[in-house]
C-alpha cells in the first residue's frame, strides 16, 4: 500500500507540474479513444451473421465462416494482387521521389528560385481529391492533353482510363505528382538539422558536392528515412478508396479493384454484407500490423533505427 500511495503522490506531483501539457493532450487522447479504440468493438461482427434488427449481440455466431468465404472467393487473389501492386509501385517510385526533391532543393543557393519551386510543388497537395481526379479524367479522355501529346509522337488516341493496362501507371504517377512537394517538407526539416561544420570540413578536404551528399547529407537523414519507410511498409495494404473510386470503372476492375473499394461496394453500395466486409477489413488490418512489426524489427537489425 505504501508503494501504491507513493506512486500516486508522484503522479499527482507530476500532474501539478505539467498540468498545461496534460490538458493540451486530453483532446488528442479523447479523439483516439472515441474514433480509433471504441470502434474496435464493432470488429466482433466479422465473426457473426450480423443483422441490424438483431443487433451485434443478438446476431448468430458463425466463427471464421466469413474469412473462409473470402479466401475461397474469386475476388480474393484479384484484390490482394491489385492492393499489393499499387502499394508496391507507390513504395518503389513514390517513396524515393520526395527524398530526391529534398536533396535537389537543398543544393540550390538561389533562394527565390528555391522557394518558387517549393511553392509550385506543394500546390497539388492542397487541391481537393475530387478536383484532382476530375483533371485526370479530362486529361485522359480521347481529346485530352495526354492523347494530344501521344498524337504528336504518332500514337493513336484512346480512352486511357478505360484500359486496365493503364490504370496502375496513371494512379501511381498522379499520386507522386500530388504528394511529391508536400512529402519533401519533412526531409528538408531533417536536412536543416545537419551540422554545417561537417560540410566545411568536407570542403577543406576537397570533397565534391556529390561526395558530400553521399557521405554527409544522406547519413544525416537516414534515421528519418527509415522511420517513414517503416510507416509506409506498415500501411502497405492500406490504399485509400476515394481516389480509386473516382477514377475507376467496371472496365478496369481487373487491375483497379483493391480491398478498400471491394469493402465499400460489398458493404455499402451493393449488397450491404456488413459481416463479410468487416472480416475483409479485419484481414487487411492484421496484415498491416504484421508488416509494421516486421519492418520495425528489420530496420532495427539493419540500421539500429526503430519506431518503437
Amino acid at each position: 500500500m505504501e508503494k501504491v500511495s507513493h506512486k500516486l503522490s508522484l503522479l499527482w506531483l507530476n500532474y501539478k507540474k505539467n498540468k498545461a501539457i496534460y490538458w493540451m493532450a486530453l483532446p488528442v487522447v479523447l479523439y483516439f479513444l472515441v474514433f480509433k479504440y471504441l470502434p474496435m468493438y464493432g470488429a466482433i461482427i466479422a465473426f457473426k451473421d450480423y443483422s441490424v434488427g438483431k443487433g451485434i449481440w443478438g446476431s448468430d455466431w458463425v466463427g471464421l465462416q466469413h474469412f473462409r468465404d473470402f479466401f475461397q472467393s474469386y475476388y480474393f487473389w484479384r484484390i490482394l494482387k491489385n492492393t499489393l501492386l499499387l502499394s508496391f509501385y507507390q513504395l518503389l517510385f513514390g517513396f524515393p521521389a520526395p527524398i530526391l526533391l529534398a536533396l535537389l532543393l537543398n543544393e540550390l543557393r538561389h533562394e527565390i528560385f528555391k522557394r518558387t519551386v517549393q511553392t509550385i510543388s506543394y500546390i497539388p497537395h492542397f487541391i481537393s481529391i475530387v478536383v484532382i481526379c476530375g483533371m485526370i479524367v479530362d486529361f485522359s479522355s480521347r481529346d485530352g492533353l495526354f492523347n494530344t501529346i501521344i498524337g504528336y509522337f504518332g500514337g493513336q488516341s484512346s480512352a486511357l482510363l478505360s484500359d486496365p493496362a493503364n490504370f496502375r501507371t496513371i494512379y501511381t504517377a498522379s499520386s507522386i505528382w500530388q504528394e511529391l512537394g508536400f512529402s519533401s517538407i519533412i526531409y528538408l526539416a531533417a536536412l536543416s538539422g545537419i551540422n554545417p561544420e561537417l560540410y566545411d570540413a568536407a570542403n577543406v578536404d576537397g570533397a565534391s558536392r556529390l561526395r558530400q551528399v553521399w557521405h554527409i547529407t544522406l547519413p544525416g537523414i537516414i534515421p528519418m528515412i527509415m522511420i517513414l519507410l517503416i510507416l509506409r511498409i506498415g500501411g502497405l495494404m492500406e490504399i485509400g478508396f476515394e481516389k480509386i473510386i473516382l477514377l475507376y470503372n467496371p472496365n478496369v476492375y481487373d487491375t483497379a479493384d483493391v480491398i478498400s473499394t471491394f469493402v465499400y461496394r460489398k458493404g455499402i453500395s451493393e449488397s450491404a454484407e456488413f459481416s463479410y466486409t468487416t472480416a475483409v477489413g479485419l484481414f487487411q488490418s492484421v496484415i498491416n500490423f504484421t508488416l509494421l512489426i516486421g519492418a520495425n524489427r528489420l530496420s532495427k537489425a539493419i540500421s539500429n533505427t526503430k519506431l518503437f
